[in-house]
């Protein structure tokens, strides 16, 4: 029983920490920030570390910011999200170069690196905030999307694809320390147990499409 405690705490996502409120981003704002050169694409895939940890090495990636979307409460903190009642997930806002990279190619990676199939949970980490979700800021890449999740997502998972896609509202960056959590805390046991095995994959599976370094 001692053992089983400890490995629960041992998996489970971020501590929970008062943290003043963040500020909100619209979507219009999120487009209006963005140069001629780049494109935003806004994923959830379990906790936002995992996520953020894998998007930022790939070569086109300019950014990736841990944050908050989908949900009703306004301005929402970390433990607010934690409790499972403002509705929001814990999601990446990807800044990318589609010169460099796809929108699909971004797509193949969120494919990759989570498991699609598990309703509201990744692993230890469990509750709608985990959810998969793809948002889309637009048409094309809602239709990107559907179509990337019926033909794309099945050859990898044999069972059903549970990823909702949804029009993008608002999106709430989360407090400063989750932003690039991994590589300020890499010795952590979420990082060396959770983290980790989803690196070596993703290096695996892409190890064309990654930053120098990285």
């Amino acid at each position: 029983m001692t053992y089983l405690i400890a490995l629960i705490f041992l998996f489970s996502g971020c501590t929970k920490n008062s943290i003043p409120v963040n500020q909100i981003i619209k979507t219009d704002n999120v487009k209006s920030k963005m140069s001629t050169k780049t494109d935003t694409a806004v994923f959830g895939a379990g906790c936002f570390w995992c996520v953020e940890t894998i998007f930022e090495r790939l070569k086109g990636v300019e950014s990736v910011e841990s944050g908050y979307a989908g949900g009703t409460t306004e301005n929402p903190t970390y433990e607010q999200v934690c409790n499972g009642n403002t509705g929001h997930a814990e999601v990446a806002r990807i800044i990318y170069d589609p010169e460099i990279i796809s929108y699909k190619e971004l797509l193949d990676v969120f494919w990759t690196t989570h498991d699609p199939t598990t309703l509201n949970r990744q692993g230890a980490d469990v509750g709608t905030q985990y959810r998969s979700v793809i948002f889309y800021l637009n048409d094309e890449q809602k239709q990107s999307a559907e179509k990337s999740k019926k033909e794309s997502a099945p050859q990898l998972w044999s069972d059903e694809i549970v990823t909702e896609i949804t029009p993008l509202e608002k999106f709430y960056p989360a407090e400063n320390y989750h932003q690039d959590y991994y590589n300020q805390n890499s010795e952590k046991s979420y990082c060396k147990f959770v983290i980790n095995p989803k690196l070596q994959k993703f290096r695996e599976k892409f190890k064309d499409k990654i930053k120098e370094g990285m």
